[in-house]
């Protein structure tokens, strides 16, 4: 059955509605999950089944039967894991049903359905009796609940349930504990992901700074952990100012408390400097006496950072303070952590709480506004002073005192910039009213709330009257909007060109004035991971779920080419860097697709994982600002890529094998084309010994 979807454009702006399988949601789900990474998560799934052996054992030990219950069971591994270890039966919970219907064939296709069941519900929907979904509690209990923060996907609410109502009293648990760790440091790069910074304009007047509002300098921020492949940051980018600190354990073995909490630890800065940063991860023990051990924690604190286990599904947590606060060296501190069912943050105290005294701390709220507008990447890329610098330098290139300059990005300093830099008449426009807002407060911080004219509606929609009757000489946007994914969706700045263009002065001067998008084929040294078919996975056949994703991907829009930080992934470039299509701003959005083929030669050996795209925004013809690559692709050396945007990888299939030897095809075949109606971009890029197939099968909006 077919089914009808809307869906906002990121390009175009306009709502769509598009025919959909019924089944869409789910493919997503599947499409973009990663399964495939935790299924080649050899460290997790070795460590989970020698916790399942020696638990199982231990119940067999007392001369008891082996009862499991699997929560969260996905592909039923862990399940057929305690069959083969010896358990007498397992209920397997899932609550996803396409994941539940995978589980059941995986389990019957590994010969294990007479000893698993598996149930489709949500852990706290089961029952237990004679007519309920297990006919007693089960007395091991196995989960693999955790992300990145541990508690974030509700583990804390699952284990509390369960041991009230699932598992006998003092069960053996699976793992059997887990410990948060914490370091305190001082990054002005990671503050800069949290805290809108002082921005240096230079002008023919001196230097004049924009200020951030005192609202803004004083928020506490979101209360969304910041998530990230810590070990790409480098060490020369934060100061340790703590020692690594077990901030609390929890015993997954007895009862568990959803309630909030928090914990001290005392410690003395090993130097002075200003706390701003708590670096977070965890481990799991799984075992009482701790001896088979999962870690998360970063190559410095790793005990043998040689044999690290890379995975994408389990990564670090970056903590923002509240505020920063300096600190001196040898003087003591506490580091509190604070915890609800779902979420972690910290707080930096002068004094232990007494051990019988509660620290009553909610979970820090935004009131600035700011932290739900701007994601992490954004502030960044607003407290990037190179970056804009670079807006600066173009800007004086093009304005004059008697410019008539309309702003449209989302969020955007750009009206300041022109200001400063001696426009008089500057409209800029916001078509969220919190982003309105926002605006507003920065504007009044630097006394230009009666200078910049802001108008909250969408662009599209301006009438002269807005705009004063006056013509516009200078367009401008960066451009960023909030609804864009993946790289080319910023392109809606050239729908807003085309629909202001009647309020465009003669000889006005668009900026940026043009785009491309640009493409190099590039070999991952982890990523692949992701969407790499398992196969065999600790001895039981998971083919299943390799043709499950298969299919997911076949989809329209989960077959599109991927946002990701590519910062965080290390990759080195098997081509050249290669200009794919170009879109001139001075013209309107043209009636035909801009269409593009051709080949991309690979000139260095190595195992072609993806096309990894981006754009570049020529905002003067000596002034380029680029979403992607920063540096000339070196042959031996990896990317460096702009650790502010997201960059889109299209992913061949089948992904190379690791185990094969280098070589094969030598060049990759491309075609793309701009749909101008819709704003979409379709691609195909094909290896050279791929079978033949129809180009432009993808569709890539």
């Amino acid at each position: 059955m077919k089914i009808f979807c809307s869906r906002a454009n990121p390009t175009t702006g306009s709502v769509e509605w598009l025919e959909e399988d019924e089944h869409y949601d789910y493919h997503q789900e599947i499409a973009r999950s990663s399964y495939a990474d935790m299924l080649h998560d050899k460290d997790r799934n070795v460590k989970y089944y020698q916790g399942i052996q020696a638990a199982v054992s231990r119940v067999k030990d007392r001369g008891q039967k082996a009862l499991v219950l699997d929560i969260g069971t996905g592909t039923g591994l862990l399940s057929m894991m305690a069959v083969t270890a010896g358990a007498d039966f397992c209920y397997a919970i899932e609550v996803f049903k396409p994941m539940a219907d995978a589980a059941v064939e995986i389990v019957e296709k590994n010969g294990f359905s007479d000893k698993i069941m598996v149930i489709n519900k949500h852990s706290t929907e089961v029952t237990v009796g004679p007519e309920g979904d297990m006919p007693c509690r089960a007395n091991i209990l196995v989960t693999e609940l955790f992300d990145t923060e541990l508690i974030g996907e509700g583990a804390l609410p699952s284990y509390e349930h369960a041991h009230r109502h699932l598992v006998e009293e003092n069960c053996e648990a699976v793992p059997h504990r887990a410990t948060i760790y914490a370091q305190l440091v001082e990054s002005r790069r990671m503050w800069s992901w949290n805290k809108l910074f002082p921005i240096r304009v230079q002008t023919s007047l001196g230097e004049q700074v924009i200020v951030p509002p005192a609202d803004l300098e004083n928020c506490p921020g979101a209360p969304s952990v910041c998530d990230i492949q810590l070990n790409q940051v480098s060490p020369a980018d934060f100061t340790v100012l703590s020692d690594v600190l077990p901030m609390f354990s929890i015993d997954f073995s007895k009862q568990v408390s959803s309630s909030a909490a928090c914990h001290s630890r005392q410690f003395e800065p090993l130097t002075s400097g200003r706390a701003q940063v708590v670096l977070s991860w965890w481990d799991i023990e799984m075992d009482p006496e701790g001896k088979i051990r999962c870690t998360t924690a970063p190559f410095w604190a790793h005990s043998d950072p040689d044999k690290m286990q890379w995975r994408d599904h389990w990564m670090q947590c970056v903590y923002f303070l509240p505020q920063e606060e300096p600190v001196v060296q040898g003087s003591a501190l506490c580091l509190v952590a604070h915890h609800d069912d779902y979420c972690v943050w910290y707080s930096l105290q002068r004094t232990s709480p007494e051990k019988n005294e509660r620290v009553h701390q909610m979970r820090p709220v935004c009131d600035c506004q700011a932290h739900l507008l701007w994601n992490r990447p954004r502030f960044g890329e607003i407290n990037d002073q190179d970056r804009t610098d670079r807006y600066i330098q173009a800007l004086s290139t093009v304005l004059k005192p008697d410019s008539v300059c309309l702003c449209v990005s989302d969020g955007s300093l750009l009206s300041m910039l022109a200001h400063r830099l001696g426009v008089e008449q500057v409209f800029t426009v916001e078509s969220s009213a919190a982003s309105h807002k926002l605006l507003r407060k920065i504007f009044k911080a630097n006394h230009l709330e009666d200078k910049i004219n802001l108008i909250e509606k969408r662009p599209e929609l301006l009438t002269s009257e807005d705009l004063k009757d006056r013509k516009v000489s200078l367009l401008l946007g960066e451009p960023f909007f909030t609804t864009s994914l993946l790289p080319w969706h910023n392109l809606y700045f050239w729908y807003v060109r085309t629909a202001v263009d009647r309020h465009l002065g003669p000889g006005a001067v668009v900026m940026p004035q043009a785009a491309s998008l640009h493409a190099v084929v590039v070999e991952f040294r982890d990523l692949w991971r992701i969407r790499s078919p398992c196969g065999d996975c600790e001895g039981f056949d998971v083919h299943v779920m390799d043709d499950m994703i298969k299919r997911a991907l076949d989809f329209r829009e989960s077959r599109e080419a991927e946002p990701h930080p590519l910062w965080e992934y290390p990759c080195r470039s098997l081509s050249e860097p290669q200009q794919i299509l170009a879109f001139d701003f001075r013209q309107l959005v043209p009636p035909r697709p801009l269409c593009a083929e051709g080949t991309m030669e690979l000139r260095r050996p190595g195992r072609s994982h993806a096309a990894v795209l981006w754009m570049e925004y020529h905002l003067t013809p000596e002034c380029t600002l680029s979403t992607g690559l920063l540096e000339p692709a070196a042959p031996e050396a990896g990317c460096c890529w702009n650790p502010h945007c997201k960059q889109a990888v299209y992913f061949f299939s089948p992904v190379p094998d690791p185990r094969a030897p280098l070589g094969g095809p030598q060049t990759v075949s491309y075609a793309v084309e701009f749909h101008p109606d819709t704003g979409d971009i379709t691609m195909e890029f094909r290896l050279a010994d791929t079978p033949d197939s129809p180009l432009l099968s993808n569709k890539v909006a």
